[in-house]
């Protein structure tokens, strides 16, 4: 069983920790040409994040989808689920595309940023707007793949793309002097490099099983009901995200530079744990498409120790690391300041982090959708009080950060560690059959 675990986490860690790599090499290099500009870039990536992050079923339900076909013995339909998803991801990406160049300057507006803040996001916003659907190719095409129980060819592209992002980005920026729009501009090309390596993965899959590329309107409609939940799951999510960069925002710039950086050390180690989720999906559809409960349990129970475990580890890296990431990543001592108290809470949710994440894999490994959006609601109802609570509040500075990221990241966890607790206890969240 361990494995088993480790053949699919290892190579989904390298694979998930390259993605916020882009982020990271962009806000490293941004924050060298001024905190304004570090603080619009926070706010783009917010937007585009949840525009992305409403999309992520076109990775796990497929994933799932996939991985239950694979254990049912229908591999037919495993390719044919993933083209239908590369297909949806080219639809919604379009759409993506038109609503963030028409809302470039709009969408970032509704934050109520300084209006230097405002242009700089404007400019990342609408150049990233194409890059939007090679993410969601990307998404798609990486499902397919690790439904296939192959994790090592996500981990490849991803480690390439991040690769090819760092000399793009920094001779955009400084060398031709593009600012932020270098950033983007180079975040843009590594994107759809990443995306064609991986389409031309899934095109040699579907001729070698003679499957059409077109899409399959049975697949699709089966697509269609399984996202609607996830896709309340994963908004729930971005409420609470976007409510917390609201709150950094009202909070000032200096706070808003931080809660970006902050955001995207929260982004790479919620990936890094989110390595063992997706293993969990994976291994979870398959055994459910065998039939084979006692497996499921026995992964779901391990999982839970591996992810407490990691978190354990990973809170006390980022202890150590919060005396040095903020001066690796911003000059200004002030977002230091604010940054190392953002670091010290998101240390003390690890664990709870770990355990949160391995059980939403599983329960998105069995199809359990429709929970996960119930529970996402009762989550995000839960925590966005907490998150009135500091706009309310006299906390400015260090200290208002610190309390933004107990509302919107420790309490919104315990919340979720209680829901998806509950549900692994029983047996009402596994459907076994492909």
């Amino acid at each position: 069983m361990d494995r088993d675990i480790l053949r699919l986490a290892v190579p989904s860690l390298g694979a998930l920790i390259a993605e916020p790599l882009f982020l990271l090499a962009d806000s490293a290099f941004v924050a060298r040409v001024g905190t304004t500009s570090l603080a619009g870039l926070g706010l783009a990536s917010a937007i585009l994040t949840t525009v992305v992050g409403l999309s992520i079923f076109l990775a796990y339900s497929t994933t799932a989808a996939v991985a239950r076909a694979v254990g049912a013995g229908r591999m037919r339909e495993a390719i044919a689920r993933g083209v239908d998803a590369c297909w949806l991801a080219l639809l919604i990406g379009a759409g993506s595309v038109v609503l963030l160049l028409v809302g470039g300057r709009w969408l970032p507006g509704l934050f109520g940023p300084s209006p230097e803040v405002l242009a700089e996001a404007t400019v990342y916003l609408r150049i990233s707007a194409f890059g939007v659907p090679a993410m969601l190719l990307v998404q798609a095409a990486t499902g397919l793949v690790r439904g296939l129980q192959d994790a090592r060819l996500p981990l490849y592209v991803a480690v390439g793309g991040a690769v090819a992002n760092i000399p793009l980005n920094a001779t955009l920026i400084f060398v031709l002097d593009l600012g932020i729009a270098g950033s983007a501009i180079g975040t843009v090309i590594a994107q759809w490099g990443m995306a064609l390596v991986l389409l031309a993965v899934v095109v040699r899959g579907a001729r070698a099983h003679r499957v059409p590329l077109r899409l399959h309107g049975g697949q699709v409609a089966t697509a269609g009901r399984d996202a609607l939940p996830m896709l309340v799951r994963t908004l729930s999510l971005r409420v609470v995200l976007l409510a917390g960069t609201l709150v950094a925002t009202r909070l000032g710039d200096v706070q808003l530079a931080a809660h970006q950086i902050a955001m995207t050390v929260f982004t790479l180690l919620s990936l890094a744990l989110d390595a063992l989720a997706i293993a969990g999906q994976a291994l979870t559809g398959r055994f459910l498409g065998a039939r084979d409960a006692a497996s499921v349990h026995a992964v779901t129970r391990r999982l839970m120790v591996w992810g407490v475990g990691g978190g354990m580890v990973t809170g006390v890296l980022l202890l150590a690391a919060s005396y040095v990431i903020p001066a690796v990543f911003t000059p200004d001592a002030a977002v230091q300041e604010s940054l190392r108290a953002a670091l010290w809470v998101l240390m003390i949710a690890q664990p709870i982090a770990g355990y949160v994440f391995v059980l939403d894999g599983v329960l998105m490994g069995a199809g359990d959708a429709p929970y996960l959006a119930r529970a996402g609601i009762i989550n995000a109802l839960v925590t966005l009080p907490c998150a009135a609570v500091v706009w309310f509040s006299p906390w400015q500075g260090p200290m208002g950060l610190a309390a933004l990221w107990v509302a919107c990241t420790l309490i919104f966890l315990v919340a979720r560690s209680v829901t998806l607790g509950l549900r692994v206890r029983g047996d009402a969240w596994m459907r076994l059959g492909g």
